[in-house]
């Protein structure tokens, strides 16, 4: 029956876009039905879009951070080489902020390059160097104490740190910084935190940091890493990007 199937074909669009906190445009759910064996172009799914009247929440105007004080001694060693071959060769990070209800709270987190992965993520009230290293040792942790990693971020005053370059030396992390006022020198972080922002986070933000957190958390490491389809990675999630490439190079 035509009907039935076009009523079961709406049905999974509308529970894959309601996944996405209402956040999934025509291409997304695309690489989504794809993966569940459901083949269709953007043009079929606009159609059943508009039939379950569902309108995907769409990036308005941002603007990015000025660059702060130069840091001479920190190279941009990465050079906008945002392609690399492998896991844990590059991670990079950035702090953002969200409102609280009351105050404004700071999101630090890490990626790993490679498929654009969220490895660890911290939130506080204080934006300082505290909040950038516990989000490092998150992804120190969770990725195995991982060596010669290169770790590139802005020139905000948490990265340039002394506290922060103890941190990388010790676990024997290569630093690279970017050059003030290039936002492009850090495109990957500023596209997560514009995708967070406009895609996910509350227009209004959250009532508490307690709301925030947890709200926060299942975004990054739930629903990015696992369930959003990154343009990037050809339609897959970065997980199961990461999982490509073990099984082409036979790890498990």
């Amino acid at each position: 029956n035509i009907d039935a199937e076009r009523i079961r074909q709406r049905s999974v669009v509308t529970q894959l876009f309601n996944a996405s906190n209402g956040s999934a445009g025509q291409r997304t759910l695309v690489a989504q039905l794809a993966v569940l064996g459901l083949v269709m172009g953007r043009y079929k799914v606009s159609k059943l879009m508009n039939e379950a009247q569902l309108i995907s929440r769409q990036p308005g105007p941002h603007k990015y951070k000025t660059g702060g004080t130069q840091h001479p001694t920190v190279e941009n060693k990465l050079q906008r080489q945002f392609t690399v071959q492998a896991p844990d060769q590059v991670w990079c990070g950035d702090i953002t902020y969200v409102w609280t209800g009351k105050q404004w709270a700071y999101l630090a987190v890490v990626i790993d390059l490679y498929a654009r992965r969220v490895i660890g993520w911290a939130i506080s009230s204080n934006p300082d160097s505290a909040l950038a290293t516990k989000a490092l040792n998150m992804a120190y942790s969770l990725r195995g104490q991982p060596k010669d990693v290169m770790f590139h971020s802005d020139q905000g005053c948490q990265y340039s740190s002394l506290a922060y370059q103890q941190q990388l030396w010790r676990k024997r992390f290569v630093q690279s910084m970017s050059r003030r006022g290039n936002c492009w020198d850090n495109a990957p972080m500023e596209r997560l935190f514009r995708s967070y922002k406009s895609e996910w986070m509350p227009k209004q933000g959250y009532q508490n940091l307690d709301e925030a957190t947890k709200d926060i958390s299942y975004y990054l490491m739930s629903y990015y890493n696992q369930q959003r389809p990154h343009s990037y990675n050809g339609g897959l999630t970065p997980v199961q990007a990461e999982k490509r490439l073990n099984k082409l190079s036979g790890n498990s």
